[in-house]
């Protein structure tokens, strides 16, 4: 017969427990969201059926995509972004001259959760021409910019009422790379930013580097960090950068050369290092080359890149998780021609291609089960319908449940 002390003691023992599992519980990550409202960029000039931004309603559980129409009315919004706190979205106007020479627009607009709506703010100057990529730091109170064809970045302060205020930084580019015809001059590419707010890496496609900023998320500030950049094979044009979610690795695709280039990544330092270069391209592939767009997926285990030439496709790489180093899995057709980007859903079992050329954005399936003996992990299927889109661009998505 169990003694009275003897039960008091399973007693307490099984409160802490219950305890445990109530504090565990309360500290747990919440599960995905499963509704989003899903905003695309496009090109707006001559010769596209596109206005501007188009929203859709998704539900991640279902695959269900219901459109909005147009969200806003505006000129090439080439790339978007949401700010954290849901409420804002910002986008560049890809144009050579906004009211003067030599500097395209970057937009603001407020979201109207419940219809998908855009509401206009402000527009500002990119400060320099054919702004192409555009993010917001991690606190919510600066927009970064990439100009293309000025060769600059630049870094804007968010208003209180979510409106841009004037450049609080701007950084010209100099130089050239090693293809004439591409790289005559500096071509910032993209700009984003590192999970401590700490660094800004720019890919630089007329300069062959990866460069570093020291961003200083008080005053809105950029500063070389030393060193400056890192060196990436001459005449490869690196275009668009994607870190691994360990923090250990960074991945960098080049438009060019059709490459992906893996590097070490001192997150305390900012400083990068290559590691390996691979192509997205079969072996025997002939034909235009122009990569685009990179994505790691969030379990980290795979990594995609598209390539928009004549192969109109996207490679799918196996990452190791000890050296971030990749092995090429397969190559599949994204259903459509001129790949300019894509984007993974939140829940990771979606993969969205906006196939500019062809007009339609393409949803694959993820399969993301390592080791499958019916497929490759990463495999892409495509599922349902395409979504009929002029010039679509770029795809973001903001969780509204």
């Amino acid at each position: 017969m169990r003694s009275y002390s003897g039960m008091k003691n399973t007693r307490l023992a099984l409160a802490l427990v219950l305890s445990l599992i109530a504090i565990a519980a309360l500290a747990a990550p919440s599960p995905n969201h499963s509704h989003y409202l899903v905003y695309v960029g496009t090109y707006t000039e001559e010769g596209s059926k596109s206005k501007g931004i188009y929203a859709y309603r998704y539900d991640a559980s279902t695959g269900e995509l219901a459109p909005l129409g147009l969200a806003a009315d505006t000129t090439n919004p080439s790339w978007l972004v949401v700010h954290p706190n849901g409420k804002l979205l910002y986008a560049v106007n890809e144009l050579p001259n906004y009211k003067g020479p030599n500097s395209g627009g970057v937009s603001a607009f407020s979201i109207d959760r419940a219809t998908g709506k855009l509401t206009f703010l402000n527009e500002v100057p990119s400060r320099g021409a054919d702004p192409c990529y555009v993010t917001v730091d991690k606190t919510g109170k600066y927009v970064l910019v990439a100009n293309y064809t000025g060769g600059s970045v630049a870094a804007f302060p968010i208003l209180d009422d979510g409106r841009l205020g004037d450049a609080s930084a701007f950084v010209q580019h100099s130089g050239k790379g090693a293809n004439p015809e591409r790289q005559e001059a500096p071509h910032a590419h993209s700009i984003d930013l590192s999970p401590d707010n700490r660094f800004a890496m720019v890919d630089d496609l007329g300069l062959d580097e990866l460069l570093v900023y020291k961003f200083d998320s008080a005053k809105g500030s950029l500063a070389p960090n030393d060193p400056p950049f890192a060196k990436l094979e001459p005449g490869a044009g690196p275009r668009h950068f994607a870190l691994h979610p360990s923090g250990k690795f960074a991945y960098v695709v080049s438009e060019i050369k059709g490459t992906v280039t893996v590097l070490s990544n001192d997150a305390k330092a900012g400083t990068l290092h290559p590691l390996q270069t691979l192509s997205t391209l079969p072996k025997d592939f002939k034909g235009t080359i122009e990569d685009a767009e990179i994505r790691v997926h969030p379990s980290g285990k795979f990594l995609y890149a598209s390539n928009r030439g004549d192969g109109n496709s996207i490679a799918i790489f196996d990452i190791d998780a000890e050296k971030g180093t990749l092995t090429l899995a397969e190559i599949t057709s994204t259903q459509g021609k001129t790949p300019r980007s894509f984007e993974i859903d939140p829940t990771g079992t979606r993969l969205f291609v906006a196939n500019q050329q062809s007009n339609n954005i393409v949803v694959f399936s993820i399969d993301q089960r390592a080791g499958s003996h019916l497929t490759k992990a990463g495999h892409l299927s495509p599922i349902g319908p395409a979504l009929d889109v002029g010039s679509p661009v770029c795809v973001k998505f903001l969780a509204v449940d």
